[in-house]
């Protein structure tokens, strides 16, 4: 597919990844239009019926999600799993019955088992259950990769499904609460070097291992599947690079300019023990690679939240 001229739907649009991929669909020609709930609420059917009638999209990217760290994800675990669930299974019914010519679906790197061996491939997604503390929301996702190739094998519905590994980048979600662990260390580490607070607590032991991929290389592989795209297999989305959260506070307190001590509450949850995604699917596919350098992205990240900050712009 030609993005050039084509009309374009991306729920989430207004959100950390919506706003990188509705950038870079519009470098690539298109016609694109990016909601967040203020404009269709997406648990709301008749909503998204009106979301399809108003712009005729020859596109939907689906990226509006219900999502936030471990302890949002154990707080409310019935709201993340059904939210998810529902706008996803309601928005691929109504394209459906509005012939929406593709549909562009993110899962998540949260669903895979617990136990999947690393790298994760996508072969691999149903041999076992989410890691406990996000796995209703994992649960909700996976629900939209059955129906994604349901709806093809009865319908012969053209719907992708993406599987992003951890995001971040620039206007990344810097709330506490919400935010996930790249932000949320930035923040910490920032508030104490401002401080002069010589001691950083944070959860776990720091020995859990994580992938993360810049929100920029994200957008774009979310293009190039727009483009080149059009098969029933999951695709995992990543950098193929594996870092220890105990890593990943020396890069990012090193960034950030904190100097003090990093202590571990072990008393908290480590999460998954292990994440990263074999990409090499992506690659023969669509021809994704990452292309961000790690420590620049980070670099990157920290340089737009000091600014955001010094704006007075919102931390959350």
């Amino acid at each position: 597919m030609h993005l050039a001229g084509r009309t374009v739907v991306v729920t989430g649009g207004t959100g950390f990844l919506g706003s990188n991929v509705v950038r870079a669909l519009a470098e690539a020609g298109a016609a694109v239009r990016g909601f967040g709930r203020k404009d269709y609420d997406l648990l709301d059917r008749t909503a998204i019926a009106r979301m399809l009638e108003d712009h005729r999209p020859d596109v939907v990217v689906h990226l509006a999600g219900t999502v936030g760290g471990i302890g949002g994800n154990q707080r409310e675990p019935g709201r993340f799993l059904y939210e998810n669930a529902v706008m996803g299974l309601e928005l691929l019914e109504e394209c459906r019955l509005h012939a929406t010519p593709k549909v562009v679906v993110a899962g998540t790197v949260c669903s895979y088992p617990s136990t999947t061996p690393t790298p994760f491939h996508e072969d691999d997604l149903w041999n076992g259950y989410p890691e406990p503390t996000n796995a209703p929301y994992g649960v909700a996702k996976r629900m939209l990769l059955v129906q994604a190739q349901a709806y093809r094998e009865q319908y012969g519905m053209n719907v992708v499904f993406l599987i992003p590994v951890n995001l971040y980048g620039p206007g990344d979600n810097f709330d506490l609460d919400s935010g996930h662990v790249i932000p949320a260390m930035i923040r910490r580490f920032g508030e104490a070097r401002a401080a002069g607070v010589d001691r950083v607590v944070l959860w776990g032991d720091g020995s859990p291992t994580r992938e993360f991929l810049h929100v920029a290389d994200a957008a774009r592989a979310f293009r190039l599947a727009i483009e080149a795209y059009d098969g029933p297999e999951p695709v995992n989305v990543g950098s193929g690079r594996e870092i220890s959260i105990r890593d990943l506070a020396e890069v990012v307190a090193d960034a950030v300019g904190y100097r003090g001590a990093i202590e571990w509450d072990r008393s908290r949850p480590n999460g998954q023990m292990r994440r990263m995604l074999d990409t090499s699917r992506a690659k023969a596919l669509f021809g994704f690679e990452a292309a961000v350098p790690f420590e620049a992205g980070i670099a990157d990240t920290v340089s737009w939240y000091a600014a955001s900050v010094a704006d007075g712009a919102p931390e959350a």
